[in-house]
């Protein structure tokens, strides 16, 4: 018979450690002598389980087998679970093989090719597929415990920490690894979250933007260009806080695990919390599923901010001969036919230069911005005695969480019960409640914190502030719409224009840190919005 050898291993380590690969040609091509067949092809390989098919080399193997006519008579393997892992895909290859006459044979699990041979490879293949889910559960449950430790799984720490060898021995007699903070990578990381959170030249940047900018100035990802996914990635990554998640996403599919599958690991931070909060709820604030991405990247000032004061649809750009003229217009209008809404459409230029102006000469003149603090801090003020009680609320409950938790530590302590699982799970959900009420008392805290904002200092912000409104090159425009302005209402010739209280006395207070050359870094919810109607504009 003509001979095809096939000789695999489960991963590059061990192909490029064990002599498994070398041991299993040789005793084949022994085997093969001794029965006198000629060896044709030898396909080795290297680095990939057999519970699927997703080897190229194997797939190189069968679609060899598959020519007519086939080249040899017989694929040679040392045993069955060298070919397959799994039953029911073993079962259809080898049903493939026989219909080109091409035989499965291994030498150190030889059957006859009656039914009780058909029968008795099957039975192997099951324990095969058996024998491997039973190893990976095992080998996962150590990983997870190594986790628990403080030890790193896997070779490729995430970017901007790097792995250290300890003292400590593993079962295999290898040393485990720490992760530790790689500063070279560390300072790109937070070059990234500074650039998402401030911009550059006062031009905010999302991953996109962010990505050109890096790449542009040599920036590399480990000798590799950065893409807006990865930016992605590294703004989402919870590592980067100091918690690093284990068993997150299944291996094979990709999908994310059940949360009380997750094993945390506390890893050195690179970005404070609080940063990395305020990055996921701007992240947030600005996905599809809220913002369009036309409203966020839309170059039109008042997209996502005009509504129409008579049947309260949104305006969007239209245009007019070829482009020549553009024009606000209602959504209903244009979707449904004018007869549904008298609004009417409004040249985006006037509109634009109209609000810009009414903002910087009427709404953000010293005295008035004065006056809305004013009225601000008389609402915090009314407000303080049920924030006082809901404040009583808080601490006692995070003082009951306190408590729990310290029994639970002093029983595992004393002995009284085990560390398990389930106990875990019960230590996460205590942790993530007291982190959500720590949230909620700093919101509490932040409302009924005014900043003093002096004379001199309203002068200067408002005067700076007019000047970077109507510089329409700038794009400051728009950015400081979207932080202090939350709807501009069109009703004949009038625009209503609402906006927030706290987003104007933060972006006050962020001028005594920094000048107007940046956008202020902040969520609009840096204190409650107080629902200000900052009036109309003629």
């Amino acid at each position: 018979m003509r001979i095809a050898l096939y000789a695999r291993v489960s991963t590059v380590k061990q192909a490029e450690k064990d002599l498994s690969i070398p041991d299993q040609l040789r005793q084949m091509r022994d085997w093969c002598k001794a029965n006198g067949y000629t060896v044709i092809m030898e396909y080795v390989e290297p680095g990939a389980s057999a519970t699927d098919d997703k080897r190229p080399v194997f797939q190189q193997m069968i679609a060899d087998a598959m020519l007519k006519p086939s080249p040899y008579d017989a694929i040679v393997v040392h045993s069955l679970s060298r070919f397959f892992r799994n039953s029911l895909e073993f079962g259809l290859y080898e049903r493939d093989l026989r219909k080109v006459d091409v035989k499965l044979i291994s030498i150190t699990q030889q059957t006859s090719d009656d039914p009780s041979g058909e029968f008795t490879r099957k039975l192997l293949s099951f324990f095969d597929e058996y024998q491997s889910k039973e190893n990976s559960k095992h080998t996962l449950r150590a990983m997870k415990e190594n986790t628990r430790q403080g030890y790193f799984n896997g070779s490729r720490p995430p970017f901007g920490y790097k792995t250290i060898e300890v003292e400590t021995i593993s079962i295999k007699g290898k040393k485990k690894k720490r992760l530790t903070i790689d500063e070279h990578e560390a300072a790109t990381v937070r070059k990234i979250f500074d650039l998402y959170l401030n911009g550059h030249l006062g031009q905010s940047m999302g991953a996109k933007q962010i990505a050109v900018y890096l790449n542009e100035r040599g920036f590399t990802q480990r000798g590799k260009q950065f893409a807006r996914n990865r930016i992605h990635e590294i703004l989402s990554n919870p590592t980067y806080q100091g918690e690093f998640i284990f068993n997150k996403r299944d291996a094979k599919n990709q999908k994310f695990k059940p949360e009380s599958e997750w094993v945390r690991m506390a890893v050195e931070p690179i970005i404070e919390q609080s940063l990395f909060e305020v990055v996921q709820a701007r992240k947030a604030s600005r996905a599809p599923s809220k913002v369009p991405p036309r409203i966020t990247n839309s170059p039109t000032l008042l997209t996502g901010l005009l509504k129409c004061g008579c049947c309260g649809a949104s305006m969007t750009l239209v245009t007019g001969k070829g482009g020549r003229y553009r024009y606000y217009k209602c959504n209903t209008r244009i979707s449904k036919g004018n007869k549904l809404c008298d609004g009417r459409s409004i040249p985006m230029d006037k509109l634009d230069k109209l609000i810009l102006t009414a903002l910087a000469d009427k709404v953000f003149d010293p005295e008035r911005v004065k006056i809305m603090l004013s009225d601000m801090k008389k609402q915090i003020k009314a407000a303080q005695e049920s924030q006082d009680e809901g404040l009583k609320k808080l601490t006692k409950e995070l003082d009951e969480i306190k408590t729990a938790t310290d029994r639970l530590y002093e029983a595992v302590e004393k002995g009284f019960l085990p560390l398990n699982s389930s106990l875990q799970e019960r230590s996460h959900k205590l942790n993530a409640r007291k982190q959500e009420l720590l949230i909620q008392v700093a919101g509490y805290r932040r409302q009924q914190q005014l900043p003093e904002i002096k004379q001199n200092q309203l002068e200067a912000f408002t005067k700076a502030l007019r000047t970077k409104l109507l510089d329409r090159k700038s794009g400051f425009g728009k950015e400081y719409l979207k932080l202090l302005v939350s709807e501009i209402r069109i009703k004949d010739n009038q625009a209503e224009i609402t906006g927030s209280y706290s987003a104007l006395a933060h972006a006050v207070e962020e001028t005594k840190k920094h000048s107007l050359e940046r956008v202020p870094s902040f969520v609009p919810k840096w204190l409650p919005d107080q629902g200000s109607n900052l009036g109309p504009a003629d």
